[in-house]
């Protein structure tokens, strides 16, 4: 995303977000309770469904692929189920691939939902790619169609990884990476899904993919320009690297014009660097070797989306950081930042969105359609503490900014432009970066918000 234009493709996103009646916010609310106890639902209005384990990959339907039973469990191509063409519409270079697929069974929602993002991590080898596409049952019982969510490799030479526009059925679309329903006030929902899987491989080469995790995350935000104010309840600040997008302004332009708009890549790696995992030298030898931070510019090439013409695609974000050894990567939806004090409280740092007026978060000195910061914790008074990369250097990155500020625009779906005219906010969408065996302390916490 970038902070510099206005409104920004991200920005557009939460649109189709509506205000719930009040009973059936209730009703969805209870239901997502009882499906939490079951590790699927997270709080509030959030359903968070993942398939990671080997018993989750021996469910579904599997044409062409079987479950790795390993330490990390995951999925892979065992014989082709056959051969298709694809023609890259970013470089016009038609090739043909083996391919297999698996297709999850039904997700019935705990949260009939307004919107879905999808999530992978996988492994890529060069010569091989990934498709995930999504179908749900709307509310009304009429199905939707297949929709592409992503095409992804880790590299960028066998395709250059993409979301798909122009997918519409007249109830809901795709934006970018975000399944949503188009007219949200008329009540229809998502209630189920089902995600598919198509891996593909040069043919006769005997490679394969290997996906460790897939999931998606439903939500039912209510329309709010103003979300309750949480309590403070803890005083804890993670060591986190500290990177500035803004010194790598004009460097590599062919990524959405360099680092001016790079908060999202920027801040995956300064999560991903407090993991303990970085690119290697070799991995960075293409970088430009007068260039600060050169892993930055490493981040930005490997999340960019050749459709969005950006680096902010979320779930291309979260397959990024899981490209990194034993990391896990998850696009959800938190509800207070009483649930970034419990990630905190875990040594889990946050990667939260928010867009905001320059006068309505002290000390930011600029306003954005969409940006991304790091939450690294919290003040004694419960201020938030933030890795905020729109600073002018690295030294400069730590951020205070005021709780009851930050807590609403980071939560509210709705907000007033520079134009007074009404837009969206993102809701409390955070990617989440996490090792493959988190401790027991972490996985409770994860629990805690909704992800396993």
């Amino acid at each position: 995303m970038t902070r510099a234009s206005e409104p920004s493709r991200r920005a557009l996103l939460a649109v189709a977000v509506a205000a719930a009646a009040i009973g059936t916010a209730g009703t969805a609310a209870a239901a997502t309770s009882a499906g939490a106890a079951h590790g699927h639902a997270g709080p509030g209005l959030v359903d968070n469904r993942v398939w990671t384990s080997y018993a989750d990959w021996r469910t579904g339907t599997a044409k062409g692929t079987r479950a790795l039973d390993a330490a990390r469990p995951g999925l892979v191509i065992a014989t082709p189920a056959g051969t298709a063409d694809y023609t890259d519409p970013h470089t016009g270079k038609t090739a043909t691939w083996e391919y297999a697929t698996w297709t999850s069974p039904v997700h019935r929602l705990a949260v009939p939902a307004t919107e879905v993002i999808a999530s992978w991590n996988a492994h890529t080898p060069a010569g091989t790619w990934l498709q995930v596409e999504l179908t749900g049952t709307y509310s009304d019982g009429k199905a939707t169609p297949w929709y592409v969510m992503g095409r992804w490799a880790a590299g960028d030479q066998d395709i250059k990884r993409t979301s798909v526009d122009n997918q519409k059925d007249g109830k809901s679309s795709i934006s970018t990476d975000t399944f949503a329903i188009d007219d949200a006030a008329s009540g229809l929902r998502l209630v189920s899904y089902r995600l598919r899987l198509t891996l593909y491989r040069t043919p006769g080469s005997g490679l394969t993919p290997t996906v460790w995790r897939l999931g998606a995350m439903g939500s039912d935000i209510p329309d709010r320009f103003t979300v309750p104010a949480s309590t403070p309840g803890l005083a804890k600040e993670l060591t986190v690297p500290r990177y500035s997008q803004e010194i790598h302004a004009g460097q590599y332009p062919e990524y959405d014009n360099g680092g001016e708009a790079w908060c999202s890549p920027t801040s995956s790696q300064m999560i991903i660097e407090y993991w303990g995992r970085r690119p290697t030298a070799e991995q960075l030898a293409w970088v430009d070797p007068a260039f600060a931070d050169p892993q930055v510019c490493h981040a930005a090439r490997f999340t960019y989306d050749y459709q969005y013409g950006g680096c902010g695609n979320w779930p291309f974000n979260a397959a990024y950081a899981a490209t990194y050894k034993d990391l896990q990567g998850v696009v959800t939806r938190l509800r207070s930042l009483t649930d970034l004090e419990t990630l905190i409280a875990a040594g889990i740092p946050a990667i939260t969105s928010q867009s905001f007026l320059k006068s309505e978060l002290t000390g930011a000195g600029y306003g954005t359609s969409g940006h991304l910061m790091t939450v690294i914790g919290f003040t004694a008074g419960g201020d938030v503490i933030a890795n905020d990369p729109a600073s002018p250097g690295d030294d400069t990155v730590r951020r205070v900014y005021k709780r009851r500020e930050w807590e609403n625009i980071w939560l509210r779906t709705k907000r007033y432009n520079a134009s007074g005219n009404v837009v969206s906010g993102t809701g409390g969408v955070c990617y989440l970066y996490f090792p493959a065996n988190p401790s027991a302390g972490q996985s409770e916490a994860l629990k805690a918000v909704g992800v396993r």
